[in-house]
C-alpha cells in the first residue's frame, strides 16, 4: 500500500517538475514578438507623440516633455521584455514561491512520520486482539502449521476469516486510491492551466505593452500585470493549501494514534473520514483561482473563474455520487461483517 502510494506521489510531481520546465523553455518564445511588438509600438508612439504636441500647439500652449517619455519607457520594456519585465517580476515573486513550498515540504515530512507511527501501532493492535495472522503472513503460515491437519474446521474458519479481512481491505484501499487520484489529478489541472496562462501571456506580453501605447489602449499595461501575477500566485497559494490539508491530516494521524495507545481500542480500517477529507481537498483546490483573485485583482477573468467553479461543483457531485455508492452501500456490507 506505502509503495503503490509512494509512486503515486513520484509520477505527479514529475508532472509537475515538467510543467515547470515547460514555463522555462518556452519563455525564449517571447522574443518572437518582440520585433512585431517594436513596430506596433513605434506607429503608437508617433501618433501618441504628434497628437500632444499638435494640441499643445495648436492651444498655444508650453509642450509637456514629461508625458511624451510614456511611449520611450515602454519601448524599453519591450526591447529588454525578457529581462526587465518577466526577469523583474519573477525575481520579486520567487522568494514568496520558495517560502510557501518550504512551508509544504515541513508538513509533508510531519504527515509521512505520524502515518508510520499509526501503521506500527495499528500493527501492535492486532498483536493485542491476538489476530496477527490477519496481517503477516509468516503468522498466518505459523498459525495453519499449529493447527495441523486435524483441525480442519478451523482451517476453513481461519483461511474464511483472513480471506474476507482481505477483501474489505482490498476494496477500502481501492476506494482510497481512486479519490487520491482525483485530488492529484485536481491539483495537476490547476497546475497545466497555470502554466498554460502563464506562457501566453509570457509570449504576448509584449504586444500588450505595445498595445498600451495607444490612446484608449492604456489599462491594458496594468491588467496584463495583475493577470500575470495572479496567475503566477496560483503556485504559492496551492502550496499554502496543500500544507493546510497535511495540517488537518496530521491532526487526524495524531487522533488515529493517540486511540490506538489504548490497549482496548481495536481499529477497524476504515477510511471514511480519509476519503472525505481528499473530497474537500478536490474542491478546494478548484477554488485557488478565487484566492488568487483576491489577492491581485485582476479583471477579465471572471467568466473563467465561473467555469472553474461549475466544474468544481461537478467534480464534487461526482465524487460525493461515488463515495456514498461505493463506500455507503458496499462498504457498509463490508463493515457489518
Amino acid at each position: 500500500m506505502n509503495l503503490e502510494m509512494m509512486l503515486l506521489s513520484v509520477d505527479f510531481e514529475n508532472l509537475h517538475q515538467i510543467l515547470r520546465n515547460l514555463y522555462q523553455e518556452m519563455l525564449p518564445l517571447c522574443s518572437d514578438m518582440i520585433g512585431v511588438a517594436k513596430g506596433v509600438s513605434g506607429l503608437g508612439a508617433l501618433f501618441y507623440v504628434a497628437y500632444r504636441v499638435w494640441q499643445a500647439l495648436s492651444r498655444a500652449e508650453p509642450i509637456d516633455v514629461f508625458p511624451l517619455l510614456r511611449p520611450f519607457a515602454l519601448g524599453l520594456c519591450i526591447m529588454f521584455f525578457p529581462t526587465m519585465v518577466l526577469g523583474t517580476i519573477n525575481a520579486v515573486i520567487s522568494p514568496v514561491v520558495q517560502g510557501t513550498h518550504v512551508i509544504l515540504e515541513g508538513q509533508m515530512t510531519d504527515v509521512q512520520e505520524l502515518q508510520n507511527r499509526k501503521e506500527q501501532l495499528e500493527y501492535e493492535s492486532r498483536l493485542r486482539e491476538g489476530k496477527e495472522w490477519l496481517v503477516d503472513d509468516e503468522a498466518y503460515e505459523q498459525k495453519l502449521a499449529d493447527l495441523g491437519i486435524s483441525h480442519i474446521g478451523k482451517i476453513v474458519s481461519l483461511w474464511a476469516e483472513r480471506t474476507w479481512y482481505g477483501i474489505k481491505m482490498w476494496f477500502r484501499q481501492l476506494m482510497r486510491d481512486f479519490f487520491e487520484l482525483l485530488f492529484h489529478a485536481a491539483g495537476l489541472s490547476i497546475d497545466v492551466l497555470r502554466t498554460f496562462f502563464l506562457i501566453v501571456l509570457s509570449i504576448l506580453g509584449p504586444l500588450s505593452f505595445a498595445l498600451s501605447v495607444y490612446d484608449g489602449f492604456h489599462a491594458t499595461l496594468t491588467h496584463w500585470i495583475a493577470r500575470y501575477l495572479s496567475v503566477y500566485l496560483w503556485l504559492p497559494i496551492a502550496d499554502l493549501f496543500s500544507a493546510v490539508l497535511s495540517k488537518i491530516q496530521a491532526l487526524m494521524l495524531k487522533t488515529d494514534i493517540a486511540l490506538l495507545q489504548d490497549p482496548s481500542y481495536i481499529p477497524d480500517g476504515a477510511n471514511g473520514m480519509y476519503i472525505l477529507f481528499l473530497i474537500i481537498g478536490i474542491i478546494g483546490y478548484f477554488s485557488i483561482p478565487t484566492v488568487a483573485g483576491w489577492v491581485i485583482q485582476a479583471g477579465g477573468m471572471g467568466s473563467y473563474h465561473r467555469n472553474v467553479n461549475t466544474m468544481a461543483a461537478r467534480g464534487a457531485a461526482l465524487a460525493g455520487g461515488v463515495a456514498g455508492a461505493g463506500a455507503g452501500n458496499v462498504g457498509g456490507r463490508l463493515v457489518e461483517k
